[in-house]
C-alpha cells in the first residue's frame, strides 16, 4: 500500500505549476503584481498559495488569502491543500464562506470567497495580517472578483505598497488583467512608498505562464438530428435535453472512463439525471452550488466501487473542480447569466450560448489525468460564432449590492476604481436610486450610517433592509428566517407560498432546509451581534469593533443567480411598519411583512383571477393550481418574466394586506390631482396611489383649468378632430383654406389635424379655455374658431372669397358650389348651362384652372374636363349621341359654343 505522505509528496511533484513558480516569484519580488495563467490542473489554485506562504519550498512564513468566486471551490481547494500537507482543514490552511468557517489563529493560507474578501476589505482595508492574495478564475469575471480586485489596488496605491496581488486564470486572456494591474496595482517592493495611480498609465504586470497537464482530448461533434429552439429566458428545449441524455448513453457506450456532462442549471440536471434514471451500470451524480456538501465532496473524492459515474455539473466544475476518474466530457453548449430588468424591477438568470473559452475549459476536463474525449451537442459550423468570452457580470446584473460597497468604500460612482469594465450608467443610476429610498445612501451617494449596517450584514441591501427593519417587528430569530428564504430561492417542490414554503423548511430534512437552518442562524448571530455593538457604541464602550468578527458570517455581498438580485425600483427607508411593536404575528402575516419589505415595487393587488398588478406597473400571474390565488394583496419575492409575455410569473409569494403594503412601501406612496382623457372624456379626480396601484380616487368638482386643457388637447390627438361641431360650412372652409395653403403657401396656413393641435391656442384658445369636457368640445363651431387662422394682419384673408370661391356663377346664371374636397377643385354642373363658355374658369390668382364635371340632366357625370374648348370639339359630339336620345327634353343642339345656355327643358324655354 502507498505510504499516503509518499502520494502527497507525489501529488506535489507532478503538478506543472512548479516550473513557473521562479518566474512568479522574481515578478512579486520587482512588481508586487502578476497575472498568472495556467490550465486547470496544473496547481495554481493549490501548490502556488502553499509555496508563497513558505508551507512547502522553504520559503519565508506568509499570510495568504486565496479568493474564490465559489464556495464549492472554495472548500474543495482548502481540503485538497490540508491533505497535501498531512492535515485538515482548520489548521494551516482553513477556508471561510458564508455561513461556515475553518480556520484558527494558526492559519496561514485562508480560502475566502470573493464575496467574504469583500467584506474583509470593508472592515479592515488595510487586510492586517494578510501579505499576498491570489484572486483565483478571475477570468470568470464575477461582480464580486472583479471588485474586490478594485479594492485590493486602491489598499496597494494608498496604504499598503507591500501587498503582493496575483490574478489567476485558466486562460491565456491575460492582458486585461496585465493593464489593470500595472495601472493600478504597481507598489513595488514597498521601498518608494508605491506608485501614484494619477501619473498615468504603468507598464503592465508581469504575465507568467505555466505549462499545461492536458492530454490530448478528442472533438466528437454531436448535435441533435432536428434543429431544437433556442434558448429563452430560462426555458430550454426539452428536445435538447432528451438528445443530451442520449449522448450521455453513446459515450457510455464507446468510451471508458466517467462522464461529466455541463448543463445551464439545477432545472436540466435534474431533467437529465431523470432520464437517465434507467441506467444501471453507472452512478449518477449532481453536482452545483445548491448540491449538500457531503455529495459535492463525494464527487471531489473520486469512484471507490469501481462503478462508472455520470456527473451531471453546472458551470462550477468548468475551471474550479477537478472530478477525479473523468475522461468524458459532453457539453450542452449553455450556460446561466444574470440579466437585470430595470424598468420592470426585475432581474433573473438567463440562458445563453457558452463561449469559445468555457467549451475549452470544460473540453479540458476530459483531459486532466488521461487521453479523453468531449462529446458537443451543437454543429461544429457553429462553433465559430459563439461569443469569445463569457460576458462580465457587471454588463447585466443588479449593481444595488455594488453601489452599496463602492459607496461603503467612498467612491459612490465608482469611477475612481480600477475595473476592466465601468458599471453601466443606467444600472448604476437605478442601484442609486434602490438605496437613496431604503436610506442606504446620502444625496451625494454616500454611505450612510444605515448603509453600512446593511453592507456588513453580507447580504444584498434589499434583505438587509427587510431583517433590519422586519427585526423590530417580528424578532430576529423570525426576520433571520425569513430573509433566510429570501436569499436562496427554495426548491419547486415547496411551491410558491413563501409562508408555507417556511413551514416546509422548518421541518424538513433535505439538504436546502441543513442550509437554510444555518443561514437563518448566521443572519440572527450578525443581527444580534450587530445591536450589541451599536448598544457598545452609544453607552461610549469599545464593543466590539466594525460591527464585530461574525466568523462565519461575512458572507458575500452579490449573491450569484438568487432573488436578491430581483428589483431596481425605490423602498420605504424608514423603520419598520407599524403593526404593533412587535407583537405576535402568525407565518403568514410575517413572511407577507418581511417580503413586503425586501420587494416592495412587488407588492401586487389582485385585478383578476390569478391576475395582479404589482406596484412597479408591471403584470403578475401565479401559476395553474396556485394555492395564492383568491388572495386580494401578494408581496412577491421571486418572478420573471418570460420572452415574450406582457405579464410576470409568480414564482414565490406571500399573502398579505393593505396596511402591511402602505406601510412597507410607504415610498411608493403618493397622493394627488389626476386630469387626463379617458374613456372618451376628461377624467379629473384626486387618486391615491401605491406605485402603479390606484387605492383611493375621488371626482375633482373644480380642477386646475390648465391640466383640463391639456387633456381636451389630448382627446383630440387620440379621437380626431370631429370632437368638434363640424357643419357643412365649417368643412368647406377647412377645405378651401387647405387648398391655398397647397397652392399658394406663405400666410396661408396649414390646416391638416397635426398642425392645428399644433397651434390650438392660436384658434380654439377662447373655446378650450372654458371647455372642461367632451360635450363642450361638441359645442364648438369649428369653422367660426378657424377663420381666426387667416392671414388678417397681411390683408390676405380679405381676398379668401376671390382666392377660393365658395361658388362659381356659370353661363346659365347659377351660382355653383365648388368642392374643394379633392386634389384639385371641382366645379360639378350640367352641361347645358355651360353653353358659349370656351374656358373653364381659374382660381387661386389665376393659377388654378377648375376641373369641369360635366353633368347629364339627371345630374349624374357625362364628362371631365379642364379644357372646354377642346371637349366642345371634340367630346361633345359623343356625348350628344349617347344623351340626346334619353332626354330628348333637354336642348341637344350641333354647335354648343353658339347656343344658349340654360337650366331649363326645351318645353318649358
Amino acid at each position: 500500500m502507498t505510504n499516503p505522505a509518499d502520494a502527497r509528496a507525489e501529488a506535489l511533484d507532478r503538478l506543472p505549476v512548479r516550473e513557473a513558480l521562479p518566474e512568479l516569484l522574481r515578478a512579486l519580488d520587482d512588481r508586487g503584481v502578476a497575472v498568472l495563467c495556467a490550465p486547470p490542473g496544473t496547481g495554481k489554485t493549490t501548490l502556488v498559495p502553499l509555496v508563497l506562504a513558505g508551507l512547502v519550498g522553504g520559503g519565508p512564513v506568509r499570510r495568504v488569502l486565496v479568493a474564490e468566486p465559489r464556495r464549492i471551490a472554495a472548500r474543495a481547494a482548502a481540503r485538497r491543500m490540508a491533505w497535501l500537507l498531512g492535515e485538515r482543514p482548520g489548521g494551516r490552511v482553513g477556508f471561510t464562506v458564508r455561513g461556515e468557517r475553518q480556520a484558527g489563529p494558526g492559519t496561514v493560507v485562508e480560502v475566502v470567497t470573493t464575496g467574504v474578501l469583500v467584506q474583509r476589505l470593508q472592515r479592515d482595508q488595510e487586510l492586517a495580517g494578510v501579505d499576498v492574495v491570489v484572486l483565483d478564475e478571475c477570468h470568470e469575471r464575477h461582480l464580486d472578483a472583479d471588485t474586490a480586485a478594485a479594492f485590493l489596488l486602491d489598499v496597494r496605491a494608498a496604504l499598503r505598497p507591500d501587498l503582493r496581488l496575483i490574478a489567476a486564470s485558466a486562460t491565456t486572456d491575460a492582458e486585461g488583467w496585465a493593464r489593470l494591474l500595472g495601472d493600478g496595482g504597481d507598489g513595488g517592493d514597498g521601498s518608494d512608498g508605491g506608485t501614484d495611480p494619477g501619473d498615468g498609465p504603468g507598464e503592465p504586470a508581469p504575465v507568467v505562464s505555466a505549462p499545461g497537464v492536458s492530454h490530448p482530448v478528442e472533438v466528437v461533434w454531436a448535435p441533435p438530428e432536428r434543429p431544437v429552439r433556442p434558448p429563452h429566458g430560462m426555458r430550454v428545449d426539452p428536445a435538447l435535453l432528451d438528445h443530451v441524455a442520449a449522448v450521455v448513453r453513446r459515450a457510455l457506450r464507446e468510451r471508458e472512463g466517467d462522464v461529466l456532462c455541463f448543463l445551464p442549471g439545477v432545472g436540466e440536471i435534474a431533467r437529465v439525471a431523470g432520464k437517465l434514471g434507467g441506467l444501471t451500470d453507472a452512478e449518477i451524480l449532481q453536482v452545483h452550488g445548491r448540491a449538500p456538501a457531503a455529495v459535492q465532496e463525494a464527487v471531489l473524492a473520486g469512484a471507490d466501487g469501481g462503478r462508472r459515474r455520470v456527473v451531471l455539473a453546472t458551470s462550477v466544475a468548468e475551471s474550479s473542480l477537478t472530478v477525479p476518474g473523468v475522461r468524458i466530457v459532453v457539453d450542452c453548449g449553455l450556460a446561466r447569466e444574470p440579466r437585470m430588468d430595470h424598468a420592470r424591477g426585475l432581474s433573473a438568470l438567463t440562458t445563453v450560448r457558452a463561449s469559445r473559452a468555457a467549451a475549452r475549459q470544460r473540453a479540458g476536463r476530459a483531459g486532466r489525468e488521461a487521453p479523453g474525449v468531449v462529446y458537443r451537442c451543437w454543429p461544429e459550423a457553429e462553433d465559430a460564432r459563439l461569443p469569445r468570452f463569457p460576458s462580465p457580470e457587471i454588463a447585466g446584473a443588479d449593481l444595488t449590492a455594488f453601489a452599496l460597497q463602492t459607496a461603503c468604500w467612498g467612491d459612490p460612482d465608482a469611477t475612481g476604481l480600477a475595473l476592466l469594465d465601468p458599471p453601466p450608467a443606467g444600472a448604476m443610476a437605478a442601484a442609486r436610486e434602490t438605496l437613496t429610498a431604503i436610506g442606504a445612501v446620502d444625496a451625494a451617494g454616500r454611505a450612510t450610517e444605515r448603509g453600512t449596517r446593511m453592507a456588513r450584514l453580507g447580504l444584498h441591501p434589499r434583505l438587509a433592509r427587510a431583517l433590519i427593519d422586519g427585526a423590530k417587528e417580528v424578532g430576529a430569530r423570525r426576520a433571520a428566517e425569513v430573509v433566510a428564504l429570501l436569499s436562496e430561492e427554495p426548491p419547486r417542490e415547496y411551491g410558491d407560498d413563501l409562508a408555507a414554503a417556511w413551514r416546509t423548511a422548518r421541518h424538513g430534512g433535505d439538504p436546502y432546509a441543513a442550509r437554510w437552518r444555518q443561514e437563518a442562524r448566521r443572519l440572527e448571530h450578525a443581527l444580534t451581534a450587530e445591536a450589541s455593538a451599536r448598544r457598545g457604541r452609544a453607552r461610549g464602550g469599545d464593543g466590539p469593533g466594525h460591527g464585530g468578527d461574525l466568523r462565519g458570517g461575512d458572507g458575500p455581498a452579490h449573491s450569484s443567480g438568487g432573488p436578491a438580485h430581483g428589483g431596481g425600483g425605490p423602498a420605504h427607508g424608514g423603520g419598520g411598519p407599524a403593526h404593533g411593536g412587535g407583537g405576535p404575528h402568525g407565518d403568514d402575516a410575517v413572511a407577507g411583512l418581511m417580503a413586503a419589505l425586501a420587494f416592495p415595487e412587488r407588492v401586487a393587488r389582485r385585478r383578476g383571477e390569478r391576475a395582479y398588478l404589482m406596484a412597479a406597473g408591471t403584470g403578475a400571474e401565479l401559476g395553474d393550481g396556485s394555492r395564492l390565488g383568491g388572495a386580494p394583496w401578494l408581496a412577491v419575492a421571486v418572478a420573471d418574466r418570460p420572452v415574450a409575455s406582457a405579464s410576470a410569473r409568480v414564482r414565490l409569494a406571500a399573502v398579505t394586506d393593505e396596511d402591511t403594503v402602505r406601510a412597507a412601501a410607504a415610498a411608493l406612496a403618493s397622493e394627488g390631482e389626476e386630469v387626463r382623457w379617458a374613456d372618451g372624456d376628461v377624467l379629473a379626480r384626486r387618486v391615491v396611489r401605491l406605485g402603479a396601484i390606484e387605492l383611493v380616487s375621488r371626482p375633482l368638482t373644480d380642477p386646475d383649468p390648465e391640466p383640463v386643457r391639456q387633456a381636451l388637447l389630448e382627446g383630440l390627438r387620440r379621437e380626431g378632430m370631429g370632437l368638434l361641431r363640424w357643419s357643412a360650412q365649417a368643412t368647406a372652409v377647412r377645405q378651401r383654406m387647405a387648398f391655398l395653403h397647397r397652392e399658394l403657401g406663405g400666410a396661408w396656413p396649414d390646416v391638416a389635424d397635426e398642425a392645428l393641435l399644433d397651434r390650438a391656442d392660436d384658434w380654439l384658445g377662447t373655446e378650450l379655455a372654458r371647455a372642461r369636457g367632451r360635450a363642450d368640445l361638441g359645442r364648438v363651431d369649428a369653422g367660426q374658431a378657424l377663420a381666426r387662422l387667416m392671414p388678417w394682419a397681411t390683408g390676405e384673408a380679405a381676398r379668401f372669397a376671390e382666392l377660393a370661391p365658395e361658388r362659381i356663377e356659370v353661363p346659365s346664371g347659377s351660382r355653383v358650389r365648388v368642392d374643394y374636397g379633392a386634389d384639385r377643385p371641382v366645379l360639378a354642373v350640367k352641361l347645358q348651362e355651360l353653353f358659349g363658355w370656351q374656358e373653364a374658369p381659374r382660381i387661386a390668382g389665376g393659377r388654378v384652372p377648375l376641373l369641369i364635371h360635366l353633368l347629364s340632366p339627371a345630374g349624374r357625370p357625362a364628362a371631365v374636363t379642364a379644357d372646354l374648348a377642346s371637349f366642345w370639339k371634340d367630346g361633345y359630339r359623343s356625348v350628344r349621341a349617347e344623351l340626346r336620345g334619353r332626354y330628348p327634353k333637354h336642348p341637344w343642339p350641333e354647335d354648343p359654343t353658339t347656343a344658349e345656355p340654360t337650366r331649363r327643358t326645351n318645353t318649358r324655354r
